[in-house]
C-alpha cells in the first residue's frame, strides 16, 4: 500500500515496455496509457504494482485505511491524487483516476530516490510502499518484511516476458501429480509454499486463521504443484492469472489454471485436471479434493502459467 504504516521485520535494471500481464479489459486501455507516464514507469510494471496493490480491485480498502485500485492512503492521495478523466473530481476510488495517479505518484518517488544506491526500479518500488524517507534512511529497499516481499513480488511479475512460453504438457502432468499427492491436506488460510503445505495467517474475510493449521489455502496449493514442474507462480490468484496466459475455455486442457470471481476480484484458484473437475484447496474447513468445475458459478477465466524467473531484490 501507498506510504503504508511500517511493519517490523538491494545494479540498475531496463524497465520493459510491453504489457504482458492478464489484466482486466476495463483496464488495460487505462495502464497502457497511464504507463508512459515517464520512463521509469511501463505499463507491465504499473499493471504489477496494481495486482500486488488490490487484484484490480477498485473498491479496496485496507485495515491501515489505504484505498481504491491504487490502494492509497488519504494523505496521500490529498497530495498526489490527479483528476485523471477531467471529470472535475479527484476520486480515489475510480480507477480513471486512481490509475494515472499512481504513475504519476511513481514517476514523483522515482525522481526523489534516484540518488539512492542499489537497483532504482527496486528503490522505486519501496518507495511506493514504505515512503521515500525509509528508502533514504537505508540506503535502498529497507529492512521490512512487508516491503521486501512487496518489491520481490511486482519486480517478478512486471519481468513477465512478452511472446511468453507456456507450460508443456509434462510440466502439466508433474503439477496435477503434484496437487493430487496432497489430496485430504487441510485448507489453511494463508497456508501453502513452494516446498509444501505450511501453516497459515489470519484472517481470511469470514474470520477463519490458518495460524494453527499445515495446510494450503486455493493459490497455495497451484504455487506449490508448479513449483514442483520447475515453474514459479507468485503468491495470490489474482497475481498468478496476471502471471499466467488467458485461453479460452474451450481451449482448456489439463493442467490449466482455472479463476474463480471477477475483474474486480479474483477470489479463487484451481487446477484444471480434465473431465470437466479440477483440484482445489476450497474454503476453511475443507481438504483438498476433486470438484465440478461448475460447482462454482462465477467461473471468471481459464490461463496457463508461463514460465519466468523470480530475481532476488
Amino acid at each position: 500500500m501507498v506510504v503504508a504504516a511500517l511493519v517490523q521485520g538491494a545494479g540498475d535494471a531496463p524497465l520493459g515496455t510491453a504489457l504482458s500481464l492478464a489484466v482486466p479489459g476495463d483496464y488495460k486501455n487505462l495502464i497502457e496509457e497511464a504507463g508512459t507516464t515517464c520512463p521509469e514507469v511501463s505499463p507491465n510494471l504499473l499493471a504489477a504494482l496494481l495486482t500486488q496493490e488490490s487484484g484490480f480491485n477498485p473498491k479496496a480498502s485496507s485495515p491501515a485505511g489505504a484505498q481504491g485500485i491504487a490502494q492509497f492512503m488519504p494523505s496521500t492521495w490529498e497530495e498526489n491524487g490527479i483528476d485523471g478523466n477531467s471529470d472535475g473530481k479527484r476520486d480515489v476510488w475510480d480507477p480513471e483516476d486512481a490509475i494515472p495517479s499512481a504513475a504519476e505518484y511513481l514517476c514523483d518517488i522515482g525522481k526523489e530516490v534516484k540518488d539512492v544506491p542499489g537497483n532504482k526500479q527496486n528503490n522505486m518500488l519501496a518507495a511506493y510502499n514504505a515512503g521515500s524517507h525509509a528508502v533514504h534512511k537505508y540506503d535502498g529497499v529497507p529492512p521490512y518484511r512487508e516491503t521486501q516481499n512487496y518489491v520481490r513480488s511486482i519486480s517478478a511479475l512486471a519481468d513477465t516476458p512478452t511472446g511468453r512460453k507456456m507450460t508443456t504438457t509434462e510440466q502439466a502432468a508433474t503439477a496435477i501429480n503434484a496437487a493430487s499427492d496432497e489430496l485430504g491436506t487441510p485448507y489453511s488460510w494463508g497456508g501453502g509454499n513452494a516446498n509444501g503445505p505450511s501453516t497459515g495467517s489470519c484472517c481470511s474475510p469470514n474470520g477463519s486463521s490458518g495460524k494453527n493449521i499445515k495446510g494450503f489455502d486455493c493459490s497455495g496449493l497451484t504455487l506449490y504443484a508448479y513449483a514442483k514442474a520447475g515453474i514459479n507462480l507468485p503468491r495470490t490468484a489474482a497475481q498468478q492469472y496476471a502471471a499466467s496466459e488467458p485461453v479460452k475455455p474451450g481451449e482448456k486442457r489439463p493442467g490449466d489454471l482455472v479463476f474463480f470471481g471477477s475483474p474486480a476480484r479474483i477470489h479463487h484458484v484451481a487446477i484444471y485436471v480434465g473431465g470437466g473437475y479440477m483440484i482445489e484447496a476450497p474454503r476453511p474447513g475443507t481438504s483438498v479434493r476433486f470438484s465440478p468445475i461448475d460447482s462454482m458459478s462465477d467461473l471468471y477465466a481459464v490461463a496457463r502459467p508461463v514460465p519466468h524467473t523470480n530475481k532476488e531484490i
